[in-house]
């Protein structure tokens, strides 16, 4: 019998690995590594420097940059309001102009609605059905006051993956700054900062089954640093950029998650590929059900649908054995339809309808199969119950081309 609930929620958060959470427990009590890492004149202190610092060459080997470029964070939104307000303020004499997309966190939106208030300008840009935003459209945005282009990797509503490449050949040929937030893709796509020409990165560590409360921002330094203007102020930790008695203790449990992810990143997107195609398949087989985010450019951890004729509350009410979600963990108290799917063009009975899978490393098949079974069986009791419903009337609401597969 299969062992319920099931999670399947993990773009909201990742369990932490059972060996990050064993390193992680040495670093806490009297006869492990527990010293204040700005205490050098022992060895208490100097020993959790050097385990700090071994964390911080395993975050930047994942990112392939050097560990000097590593800012400790207490998360993503942190490192986002670092890398956005430290940015637009380090750069006031250049410029004020900001730009990003419509489908962005609330971490970066916020951030952004915040600015304007301090008299920044935003350029907010409407991505096209899939999610995606072109690097054309960037490039209409630029003007000569633009500081900084802000956009995620990875959608974490949707799975849409942009095309930071040709997105960061736009902006150092400008002379633009390139911020991505990394939360939804650190260690688990390959991530070439500077290839890419990524300025500023943001990642945290509960995303990648590390500790919730830890994060890091990349911030570049060669062949020109960026230059930011910190938030906090206090002792000087971390060149001045984020002041703080750094926690040892999750600090290091994040460079053994990225550790971790760097060595199966390749296996586990396989992996995690095939059982989403599987849950996809079967679903789409249920007839007028659309898919949210871009069939091509995807992280197969997320699959986002809508189901024709059930509102998504209903149909999460019908499998309570499962952990889904409706769309971001940070906006699930509010009953407003996604800004993500509006963004992207979805009428509201279908955004108001959209149910997010998000598939982890603890996924199995046999969690997949139970999962169809139970959404299969719930879409036509609640299909057979809706007066709205009329079976030889439904059809999806996708464009051709975005619809199951065949």
């Amino acid at each position: 019998m299969m062992r319920l609930p099931i999670y399947l929620d993990y773009a909201a958060t990742t369990p932490v690995d059972p060996r990050v959470a064993a390193l992680l427990g040495q670093h806490l009590t009297q006869d492990g590594i527990f010293g204040n890492p700005s205490s050098s004149t022992h060895a208490f202190g100097r020993t959790a420097a050097r385990a700090v610092e071994t964390a911080r060459a395993q975050v930047a080997a994942l990112l392939h940059v050097e560990p000097g470029e590593i800012v400790w964070t207490s998360g993503a939104t942190e490192a986002n309001n670092l890398a956005l307000r430290g940015a637009l303020r380090g750069y006031a004499r250049r410029g004020r102009h900001l730009i990003t997309g419509k489908t962005e966190h609330k971490a970066v939106l916020d951030v952004c609605r915040r600015l304007e208030t301090d008299g920044c300008s935003v350029t907010y840009l409407d991505p096209d059905p899939g999610g995606l935003i072109a690097r054309e459209q960037v490039a209409a945005a630029v003007r000569p006051d633009t500081v900084l282009v802000s956009l995620m990797h990875v959608n974490n509503e949707t799975g849409t993956v942009q095309d930071l490449a040709a997105i960061g050949a736009l902006t150092h040929a400008r002379g633009i700054l390139l911020h991505v937030d990394a939360a939804q893709s650190a260690g688990k796509l390959p991530l070439e900062l500077i290839t890419s020409n990524i300025d500023l990165l943001s990642l945290s560590a509960h995303k990648l089954y590390g500790p919730k409360g830890i994060g890091a921002l990349f911030v570049r330094q060669r062949p020109n640093r960026v230059r930011l203007e910190p938030l906090l102020f206090g002792g000087g930790q971390e060149r001045g950029l984020r002041a703080g008695t750094l926690p040892v203790h999750q600090i290091v449990a994040l460079g053994e998650a990225c550790r971790i992810a760097r060595t199966e990143m390749g296996e586990e997107r396989e992996r995690l590929q095939r059982l989403r195609d599987r849950l996809w398949q079967a679903l789409a087989g249920l007839g007028a059900v659309t898919l949210n985010g871009h069939p091509e450019h995807h992280w197969p951890g997320i699959l986002n649908l809508s189901v024709a004729g059930i509102a998504a509350e209903a149909l999460l009410a019908a499998v309570p054995g499962i952990a889904l979600s409706t769309g971001s963990a940070c906006t699930s108290a509010n009953t407003e339809a996604s800004h993500v799917l509006r963004a992207m063009g979805c009428d509201a009975p279908r955004a108001r309808g959209a149910i997010r899978f998000s598939l982890g490393r603890f996924t199995t098949a046999a969690e997949i199969d139970y999962t169809i079974g139970a959404i299969t069986a719930a879409v036509e009791r609640l299909r057979a119950l809706s007066p709205c419903w009329v079976a030889d009337n439904a059809t999806t609401a996708a464009p051709i081309g975005w619809g199951p597969p065949a």
